[in-house]
């Protein structure tokens, strides 16, 4: 089926060929521009986009070669069909190797023409789709520097595509090493405050004593110790973006400092009196459930809202297992380069052997595995004895005990409520399985009483069912 909107000019020195490709294209629903002349033609290219020329030979002032060269030049993308009373085996073989779709004499069968130009956009559309996916494959494994293309993924980026542009506050949650951080950059870069600062702050990272200073800086004599004026994070981020890392690790004192900064864009210098205004966009992130914590006090419910108009969910690693291949290449990449080895790939075995490790540290954990095996690697590609994977993961791999944490992880930072969660969950399954589904014998199977066992059955759904 011919579709309407394809654009095409016909260049032809013969009004009567004119009027009869016009009749011709009309019906079949394309739109028809006509140049009488190869100057024309060229003014027409120069100023409008058409998919296809039907052009002649001989025209009375350039040749058809000479407009086919101008308008691959200008649109490499446009298909030319040559026309021409004249033609022979030279001026065929050269208009092809100019990047002619065909060459027709005339005269010509209207079938057969109408066909070849059908046929010709049938190419032009499958190259321009196939092009298409090519960049929105590549937009979507490397997402600036974010790798993955699982459907977790394209979920974070379509949420990155549709903030980016907007002023509103953003909170990013998820566990420590899924990249927060590069998300929150991410969307920085995308906005329109993309050439203003991008400020990180670590909430849990600067002594509570220094924070205030840190963030709003402070005046000389303020405090012992100020010698002189200091220039706050939130004054450097001005017209630019704070990206507040693990934010429910601040104190409920700076909460409140913080809500007023949030809310009116507008804050003191430690030891000043006068207010300083600055136009910033706040990007939080969070390993904590945050709704948890207002619960139990510890964080602000009205500073919550501030920070939480829109959230983004990150997800674990074992949740995007399809990147896993992806994610590992390029830190094989990346570190091989940075050591000076010729690396080539993570061979696929290695690869099913890391599929069966749920990687509790996530993308950090991935990463850091990464760097250590290609600097132990003797060889050009890396092997599952070249994984350098310590006791823990093996077993944890292997299955060959209960125990399914890894302590090892506690370098790339870990959530251990919830680890801790997981523990008391495998405990209670396993004792409601020796007991065969009856509370009282598994409660005293872990030395509780029954009114503290029905209390924690109750936290985890289905675990009966789950049993």
């Amino acid at each position: 089926m011919n579709l309407p909107q394809h654009h095409i000019l016909v260049v032809d020195d013969e009004l009567s060929m004119r009027e009869v490709l016009e009749a011709m294209l009309v019906r079949e629903g394309y739109q028809v521009s006509f140049a009488e002349c190869g100057k024309k033609a060229l003014e027409m290219i120069s100023r409008e986009r058409y998919d296809l020329l039907l052009c002649d030979i001989r025209l009375g002032d350039l040749t058809g070669l000479e407009v086919l060269r101008a308008a691959k030049k200008k649109e490499p993308e446009t298909v030319v069909i040559m026309i021409s009373a004249y033609a022979t085996t030279k001026t065929a073989v050269e208009a092809m190797n100019s990047g002619a779709y065909d060459y027709v004499p005339k005269p010509f069968d209207n079938n057969e023409l109408r066909h070849t130009i059908a046929k010709a956009l049938e190419l032009r559309t499958v190259e321009h789709e196939k092009k298409a996916l090519n960049e929105e494959v590549r937009t979507k494994i490397h997402f600036g520097k974010i790798v993955g293309n699982s459907p977790n993924m394209l979920q974070i980026y379509r949420m990155i595509e549709q903030v980016a542009g907007a002023r509103t506050n953003i909170l990013i949650t998820g566990e420590s090493g899924t990249g927060k951080e590069l998300i929150a950059r991410a969307i920085h870069e995308k906005s329109n405050r993309s050439s203003h600062p991008f400020v990180t702050i670590n909430c849990g990272g600067i002594p509570e004593n220094l924070m205030e200073s840190e963030l709003f800086g402070h005046k000389k004599g303020a405090f012992t110790g100020a010698t002189a004026d200091k220039i706050g994070l939130f004054h450097e981020a001005d017209k630019g973006t704070i990206f507040l890392d693990e934010i429910g690790e601040l104190s409920l004192p700076l909460q409140v400092k913080l809500l007023r900064a949030v809310q009116e864009k507008v804050f003191k210098a430690v030891g000043d009196t006068k207010d300083i205004s600055v136009d910033i966009r706040f990007i939080s992130a969070s390993n904590k459930t945050l709704e948890d914590e207002v619960i139990a006090r510890r964080f602000r419910e009205d500073l919550f809202s501030r920070l939480n108009v829109i959230e983004l969910k990150v997800p674990p690693l074992r949740d995007r297992k399809e990147d896993l291949p992806l994610l590992a290449q390029h830190f094989l990449d990346k570190y091989s380069k940075e050591m000076g080895k010729e690396i080539a790939k993570v061979s696929s075995y290695a690869i099913d052997l890391l599929n069966r490790y749920d990687f509790p540290g996530n993308v950090r954990e991935l990463e850091n595995l990464m760097e250590r095996s290609v600097a132990l690697s003797n060889t050009n590609i890396i092997l599952p004895d070249s994984l350098a994977m310590s006791t823990h993961k093996r077993r944890w791999i292997e299955g060959t005990g209960e125990e399914r944490f890894d302590l090892d992880a506690v370098e790339s930072g870990v959530n251990l409520t919830e680890i801790l969660s997981k523990i008391e969950r495998s405990y209670l399954k396993k004792a409601m399985e020796y007991a065969n589904g009856n509370k009282k014998k598994a409660a005293k199977l872990l030395g509780l009483g029954y009114r503290s066992m029905w209390h924690r059955i109750d936290k985890f759904e289905n675990l009966e069912n789950n049993g």
